[in-house]
C-alpha cells in the first residue's frame, strides 16, 4: 500500500508534531483515567440518596453488561474526539490557511518551518509571453516546481510602446503579466498592477501602473535587469521571470505578398499571410540567466500564446535556440486552443508546429500538447473570426514527435486553457513518463527523454 505524500511528510522525523500529539493523547487518557477512578470511588464509598442512586445507575449504564458498557462509552469517546478535532481544525486552522499568502497545505507550511524550504522536484522553463504564458504560470505555481519564465520583450503597443520610445528600454508589458501570475497574493497585486490611468487629457492617460512601476525601478536601480529582479522581490513571486534579451528590439513581419510590417503592434493589421517574423536589430545577445535556466531545465515548455508575437520572438535570439537544442530536457510545444485573428487565421495544428520547427529545426521538439476537448469547438460561433485547433492534422507526423491530447480548456472560457489542467498535464508527462497516443486514445509507455544526452561543448555554450 502506498502512503500518500502528505502523510509521509507528517511521519518525517523532526516535524515536532507527532511527539506533542502523542503527549496530548497520553494526558487525555490519564485525565480520563483519573476521572474514572474518582467516579468509581464515589460510586462505591459515597452514599447517595435513593433517587440520586437510581439516576447514577442509569447514567453509568449499570443495567447493561459490563463489556457492552465499555464498548459504548469507548465508541462515544472516540467519536467525540474525532468530531471535536475536526471542528476545531475547521474553526481555527482553516481560516489561518485561507488568509495565508502561500498557496500550501498545512503539512507543507510545518515542514518548511522545521527544515527550511525544500528543493523543488522539477525545474520547468517556459518560453513565451502575453496571456498564454501567464495562464501556464498560474497553474505551475501551485505545484512543487522551480519555475523560470523566459519572456519576449518586443511588444510596442499602448502604454508599453510609449514607455519604450520615451525611455529606450525593453518592453515591460509581458514581463509584468508573468510577475503578477507568479505572485503569492495575486488578487490584490492584480488589481494594483492592472490599474490603468484613464483621465482624458492627462499625461498618464492610457498608461498602466505596472509599466510605470517597472520603468521607475529601471531608473532607480540603473538597469532593466535589476528592475525585473526587484519587482519580483516586491511581489514575492514563486519562481523567476527573465527576458530573453536585454536589447531594445523591434519585431517586424515579412508578408507573403512581399510587404513588410514594422512593429509588433502593427502585425495584426497585415494585408497578407505572414511569411516570417524577424527582430531588429537581428541576432540580439541572449540574457545569460535565461540560457543557464534552459540548460539546467528538467522540462522546457514553449507556449501557449501568440505564435508569431509571443513564442517565435524568443526563438529569434540565437543563443536561446542553441540552448534549447543542446538541452537534454524534454521540449514540449503547447498548442493554442484556437487560432488568433490577424495572426494565425485558419492555421491547422500542423501549420502551428511547422512554424516552430522552422525556428528550432526539425527533430528538436519531443512532444506537442494539444487540447482534445472537441466540445469546446462548439463555443466558437460563426461571428468569431477564429477556428479551433484540434489534433486531427497531426496524424501525418512521423513517430519522432509524441502527440499528447488532453482536455485542457477552461470551463469559464472555452477559448483559453485552464491553468490547473494545463500544469497537471505537463507535470504528468515528466512525472509519469511520455506517451505516444494513437487516434483511439491508447497510450504506449516510452523511455524518458532524459536518457538522451547531448554534447553541450559542440553547441558552444555551457551550463554556467
Amino acid at each position: 500500500m502506498t502512503i500518500p505524500r502528505g502523510w509521509r511528510t507528517w511521519l518525517r522525523p523532526g516535524m515536532h508534531v507527532k511527539r506533542w500529539a502523542a503527549l496530548f493523547l497520553l494526558g487525555t487518557v490519564l485525565t480520563g483515567l483519573a476521572i474514572a477512578m474518582g467516579l468509581v470511588y464515589s460510586y462505591r464509598y459515597v452514599p447517595f440518596p435513593e433517587p440520586v442512586s437510581g439516576i447514577v445507575q442509569a447514567i453509568t449504564l449499570q443495567f447493561l453488561p459490563r463489556e457492552l458498557r465499555f464498548v459504548i462509552v469507548f465508541s462515544i469517546g472516540i467519536a467525540f474526539m474525532v468530531y471535536g478535532f475536526y471542528r476545531f481544525s475547521r474553526g481555527l486552522i482553516l481560516p489561518v490557511l485561507a488568509h495565508s499568502k502561500a498557496d500550501k497545505q498545512l503539512v507543507q507550511i510545518v515542514a518548511e518551518h522545521r527544515f527550511g524550504r525544500s528543493h523543488p522536484e522539477v525545474n520547468v522553463v517556459a518560453l513565451g509571453g502575453g496571456t498564454g504564458l501567464a495562464t501556464l504560470l498560474r497553474g505551475l505555481k501551485r505545484h512543487d516546481a522551480s519555475i523560470t519564465a523566459i519572456v519576449t520583450v518586443a511588444d510596442d503597443g499602448g502604454s508599453t510602446g510609449k514607455i519604450r520610445s520615451a525611455y529606450d528600454i525593453p518592453a515591460p508589458g509581458d514581463i509584468r503579466n508573468c510577475l503578477v501570475a507568479l505572485a503569492d497574493d495575486e488578487s490584490l497585486v492584480s488589481r494594483l498592477f492592472q490599474y490603468r490611468f484613464n483621465q482624458a487629457g492627462s499625461e498618464l492617460d492610457g498608461h498602466s501602473f505596472r509599466n510605470l512601476f517597472i520603468t521607475a525601478l529601471t531608473k532607480v536601480t540603473g538597469s532593466f535587469e535589476r528592475a525585473v529582479i526587484e519587482s519580483a522581490n516586491v511581489l514575492n513571486i514563486r519562481g523567476r521571470v527573465v527576458p530573453s534579451t536585454l536589447e531594445n528590439v523591434r519585431l517586424d513581419a515579412d508578408l507573403s505578398d512581399g510587404a513588410t510590417i514594422e512593429g509588433e503592434s502593427n502585425i495584426q493589421y497585415k494585408t497578407a499571410p505572414i511569411a516570417r517574423v524577424r527582430l531588429f536589430p537581428a541576432a540580439p545577445a541572449a540574457y545569460r540567466p535565461a540560457v543557464t535556466a534552459i540548460l539546467n531545465a528538467d522540462l522546457i515548455v514553449l507556449g501557449p500564446g501568440s505564435l508569431y508575437t509571443s513564442i517565435v520572438p524568443n526563438l529569434l535570439v540565437p543563443d536561446i535556440v542553441r540552448a534549447v537544442r543542446a538541452s537534454s530536457a524534454p521540449r514540449v510545444y503547447v498548442m493554442n486552443v484556437a487560432t488568433q485573428s490577424g495572426e494565425t487565421d485558419h492555421f491547422t495544428a500542423l501549420e502551428h508546429l511547422q512554424v516552430i520547427d522552422e525556428q528550432l529545426g526539425p527533430g528538436v521538439l519531443d512532444a506537442v500538447l494539444i487540447n482534445s476537448n472537441t466540445a469546446s469547438a462548439a463555443a466558437i460561433g460563426p461571428e468569431l473570426s477564429i477556428d479551433p485547433v484540434l489534433p486531427g492534422t497531426l496524424d501525418r507526423l512521423d513517430s519522432r514527435l509524441r502527440v499528447i491530447a488532453r482536455d485542457m480548456v477552461s470551463e469559464q472560457n472555452p477559448l483559453r486553457h485552464d491553468p490547473e489542467k494545463l500544469a497537471d498535464a505537463l507535470l504528468e508527462l515528466i512525472n509519469g513518463g511520455w506517451s505516444q497516443e494513437s487516434a483511439g486514445g491508447d497510450a504506449q509507455r516510452v523511455p524518458s527523454n532524459g536518457a538522451r544526452r547531448r554534447d553541450l561543448v559542440v553547441a558552444g555554450i555551457s551550463r554556467e
